[in-house]
């Protein structure tokens, strides 16, 4: 039997997940289709999805005016989508981003202001000495400055967040296949997705929107310029007794004059063991994933070692005060583009459109990217003269 839809999603992650939403809403038949997450991801033999993890950045203030627009859409709309859904995604815990103070070579926060200024965030500039005060967990080196946006900021879940958005979607008439997809091609008119039991679906336009998985040879009839690079993450467990000493700590991205010296900090999280972990990331170096099967293979493993290290290292210097009552780490992905903004378009003289390419910042804007998508697939091209890129697909 083949169901025929106006049109499927590929890939149940939060751009994903976002993107059924917006184009169940205009009232069209639309189908989500993805797996759950595994039970153990160690011995899982399909696909997997970064958003399996409970905490993640969200603020406006950034380098770029166009991701810091993407993200503002996206965070008006959190109260609309907890209500919707019945399900709590957002923490306001506030955001610190720390980094050489304005006049530096290292011109980082000079970027984060101009973003900010163009939008009008409020987010204040803090001297060395009003950051160490007002952030007691921190120690940063001489000579760094800070801007916190303490409104509209702080993290998100995003489990949780695919959650809300997926029940918003089955409310209104959306239809979750979780399922593994085996295949996308064009038929007669249609675009044809073959699922991995064997189910077959069909639909006048197919958004894939994998992530990582977007280097799979059988999605997409032409292959894409992205670079998946496999990331580590280290959580350092809060014990119960020191939570409350925890209980307004901001999340912080940290910047000095290389990649090895940038990290992100997210304060104590409960996690599905029952357990608050203070989360921290920032890679050394990359690791590029050639291949569908390097990176199944990479969520298999417990991240790098060298790069766990590094991160305990930074960790140590950052927050001297803190005993982690135990640490381990996890892998992530994270895809880039040729241009670093996300890829949004129709692949060329097909009924195939892609959203891929987080380039580590979608999570706090996946809502907005997802309505660019479904915008995408509604009209057959996308027009967003509000943003400077225009979010165009690029080939190998």
């Amino acid at each position: 039997m083949v169901d025929s839809f106006d049109f499927l999603v590929v890939g149940k992650g939060m751009m994903g997940a976002a993107a059924a939403r917006y184009l169940a809403l205009t009232g069209a038949r639309v189908a989500l289709v993805g797996p759950d997450e595994p039970a153990d991801r160690t011995t899982h033999d399909g696909v997997f999805a970064s958003h399996y993890d409970n905490g993640r950045i969200t603020r406006t203030i950034d380098m770029d005016r166009d991701w810091a627009l993407l993200a503002r859409r996206s965070i008006a709309r959190y109260g609309a989508i907890e209500t919707g859904s019945g399900v709590a995604f957002y923490s306001e815990a506030g955001c610190l981003i720390a980094a050489p103070a304005p006049g530096d070579p290292y011109d980082y926060l000079e970027q984060v202001i101009s973003a900010r200024d163009t939008l009008a965030v409020d987010a204040p500039l803090l001297s060395h000495q009003e950051m160490m005060a007002r952030f007691p967990w921190f120690k940063f080196p001489e000579g760094f400055a800070g801007m916190f946006e303490a409104r509209g900021a702080g993290h998100i879940n995003p489990r949780a967040l695919v959650d809300a958005q997926t029940r918003i979607f089955v409310k209104n008439g959306g239809m979750v296949v979780a399922s593994e997809v085996s295949a996308v091609s064009e038929r007669a008119g249609q675009v044809e997705v073959v699922t991995i039991d064997g189910t077959i679906l069909r639909a006048g336009r197919v958004l894939v929107a994998t992530g990582g998985f977007s280097l799979a040879k059988q999605l997409l009839p032409r292959p894409l310029d992205l670079a998946v690079k496999a990331r580590t993450v280290l959580f350092a467990e809060v014990g119960e007794a020191q939570l409350a000493d925890f209980a307004t700590m901001p999340s912080l991205i940290g910047s000095s004059s290389a990649q090895s010296e940038s990290y992100y900090v997210l304060p104590p999280i409960r996690y599905p063991d029952g357990r608050a972990y203070l989360k921290i990331g920032g890679d050394p170096s990359d690791i590029v994933l050639g291949s569908e099967a390097e990176v199944r293979a990479w969520f298999r493993s417990g991240g790098n070692p060298a790069a766990a290290s590094h991160l305990l290292a930074v960790l140590r210097a950052l927050m001297p005060d803190f005993a982690p009552k135990s640490l381990h780490a996890a892998p992530c992905v994270t895809t880039f583009t040729r241009h670093g903004y996300p890829y949004i378009g129709l692949i060329d003289g097909t009924r195939i459109g892609v959203l891929t390419g987080g380039n580590g910042a979608a999570a706090k804007s996946s809502d907005e990217i997802g309505r660019l998508g479904a915008a995408l697939l509604l009209d057959g091209r996308l027009d967003a003269p509000e943003y400077g890129t225009d979010f165009s697909l690029h080939y190998r």
